[in-house]
């Protein structure tokens, strides 16, 4: 494991400080507000079924020193008796319904709207956030981490009626015996020493569970996407020891949890109500056995005494959930915490592309704010002009186009559009004047028709048409019966690489763009849709600016400008004539290419 991970590890298995835990948590109830009044409704409904529940055994005491003790229970009495304690079930089954079904739907509701949020959040973000955060750590947090917060708020639930139940209890107790009720109280500063105690070392096993589910995630993610490559260099074996070690790390988290809760939950309640109910007998008895007291108060205090511990341990075995939700919250918070936005525009209504003239105007720009991967670019665009730029792996082509897109921030220079800086257009403005097709094409579930369109309703059917006829995908999308309407499965397995590149190449331009960008479009191409391709893009490229990558530099002899990038810098510049009259290194690439 890399020395950045094991730095992520310890970070996360520290121990997290209560005053932090109670920030998340402070933070986390602000999403919980607009469905305040739910909650409130259902805590009354909580409040009306405790009540309830320390009245029952007072009836049945009631009932055994009245009339059971002294042997004057009628038929008529006893059946009232059973009466009173089967309405008073009744309503306290109504209650238990509406406050948990209240309560439920409020928490639904709340994990919905953070969800919502964060994702929102993640489209909010720069590009940069993306390639230094794993795909599988991002799904984990949307996914299981907000899921995690359903019980998160159940135990908040569970919280509050087991401190109602402890009062409610203890009212009843102490009306009865208050000498007996007080000795109650001696075990409540033991709970809170095992709850400071259990607070204080679970969240460092929960958190280290966390981020090693959110790694399995991130394997398992990259294993299926990398699947035909894992196969065909016969990797199986290794991925499945790095998948069962990542796998063994989550299990031994899982067995210090259960251990944990073992030990500290449901046994330390029980021995406590045992003694609870040791010093019942033990009191109450030899007052009864003195004719000092009633055997119905013993029997109401033995019911008591379950149900003063009863909520303790609730509260107890919530305190691991309590654990994973702030956790998850906490996983959640860094997220939208995090200030990896979009490069700010400051938006000029005047601004407009109209003739999509390009200008870069000593540009540099680095992803890391230290090492520049552009130095002082500068060239220009003209309308209808094609500019190509080429160059070795690692010369700065696509990060030009990073920043022409507005993916990532440029630190020096200028870029303008038609006169205005790129930062004074509205990225809806900049965007849908823009075509963008990347050597790696990407088709979303669905139909074809969806996939040109995405969900743009302004954009008609005979436009999609007239879109996938113009860059020839019409050849195989109408040769099947269901044509336009034909599903998609993910990530468009069912369609060769070179369909798929048709189709993207439709979408961009069902738009019609002012100014196409051509990220190595035609890289993954075979020679027979290459021609269509190459026929479409000569036309698409009529009247309207193009920035091309190439690495072929057959398909763009006929550019206007062809740019040589080398490290970041510019090389050489000129016409394909010019570069080859040059001899310089387009000459040398350009030879290197037509010997193949």
């Amino acid at each position: 494991m890399s020395q950045s991970n094991d730095a992520q590890q310890s970070v996360w298995a520290r121990k997290m400080p209560i005053r932090e835990q109670i920030e998340v948590t402070k933070r986390m109830f602000a999403y919980a507000m607009p469905f305040k009044w739910r909650f409130l409704i259902a805590i009354v409904f909580n409040i009306g079924m405790t009540a309830i529940g320390v009245l029952m055994p007072r009836v049945v005491q009631s009932y055994i020193d009245v009339y059971l003790a002294p042997q004057t229970a009628t038929v008529r009495s006893s059946l009232i008796f059973a009466g009173v304690y089967l309405s008073l079930i009744l309503i306290q089954g109504i209650c238990y319904f509406f406050s948990t079904y209240l309560f439920g739907m409020a928490s639904e509701k709340t994990v919905e709207l953070i969800r919502n949020t964060v994702f929102t959040k993640l489209n909010s973000l720069g590009m940069r956030y993306f390639d230094q955060t794993p795909s599988g750590s991002i799904v984990s947090r949307v996914t299981n981490d907000t899921e995690t917060l359903k019980d998160f708020w159940n135990v908040f639930y569970a919280l509050f009626e087991g401190i109602i139940t402890l009062i409610s209890v203890f009212i009843g107790m102490y009306t009865l015996n208050s000498q007996m009720a007080l000795i109650f109280l001696l075990f409540v500063p033991i709970m809170a020493l095992l709850i400071w105690f259990y607070q204080s070392y679970s969240s460092r096993i929960y958190r280290s569970m966390r981020e090693s589910l959110s790694r399995l995630n991130t394997r398992l993610n990259e294993s299926i996407l990398g699947m035909s490559i894992i196969q065909n260099f016969r990797q199986e074996e290794r991925l499945i020891k790095e998948f069962d070690d990542e796998n063994e790390e989550q299990y031994r988290g899982r067995l210090a949890m259960v251990k944990m809760n073992a030990l500290l939950l449901m046994p330390v309640i029980n021995l406590l109500e045992g003694i609870s109910l040791a010093l019942v007998l033990w009191v109450l008895g030899n007052q009864f056995f003195d004719g000092f007291l009633e055997i119905g108060i013993i029997y109401a205090f033995t019911q008591y005494s379950t149900s003063f511990f009863r909520p303790m341990g609730m509260m107890m075995d919530s305190l691991s959930l309590l654990q994973d939700g702030v956790v998850s919250s906490s996983r959640i918070l860094r997220i939208m915490d995090h200030q990896e936005s979009v490069p700010e525009q400051t938006v000029n209504p005047q601004a407009a592309i109209t003739d999509a003239k390009v200008e870069f105007k000593n540009v540099s720009f680095s992803y890391d704010n230290e090492n520049y991967v552009l130095n002082d670019i500068s060239f220009t665009v003209n309308p209808g002009e094609t500019v190509a730029l080429v160059g070795h792996t690692g010369s700065g082509k696509s990060s030009i186009i990073n920043v022409l897109m507005r993916f990532y921030e440029f630190q020096k220079g200028e870029i303008l559009f038609d006169g205005y800086s790129i930062r004074e257009f509205s990225y809806e403005s900049l965007r849908s004047e823009i075509g963008l097709v990347l050597q790696d094409s990407f088709l979303f579930h669905g139909d074809v028709a969806r996939n040109i369109r995405l969900l743009d309703t302004s954009i008609s059917d005979a436009t999609v048409r007239n879109a996938a006829r113009f860059v020839h995908a019409d050849t195989f999308i109408e040769a099947d019966p269901e044509n336009y309407h034909k599903k998609v499965i993910e990530r468009g397995a069912s369609y060769s690489t070179g369909q798929k590149q048709l189709i993207s190449f439709a979408r961009t331009m069902a738009r019609n763009p002012k100014l196409l960008i051509l990220d190595e479009a035609t890289a993954n191409i075979d020679t027979e849709t290459e021609e269509y391709i190459q026929s479409g893009l000569n036309r698409m490229r009529e009247n309207r600016s193009t920035i091309a990558i190439a690495h072929r530099l057959s398909t763009i002899k006929d550019a206007n400008l062809i740019i040589v990038l080398d490290k970041g810098r510019i090389l050489e510049q000129g016409t394909h004539d010019e570069l080859i009259e040059k001899q310089g290194t387009y000459y040398q690439m350009y030879r290197l290419q037509t010997m193949e």
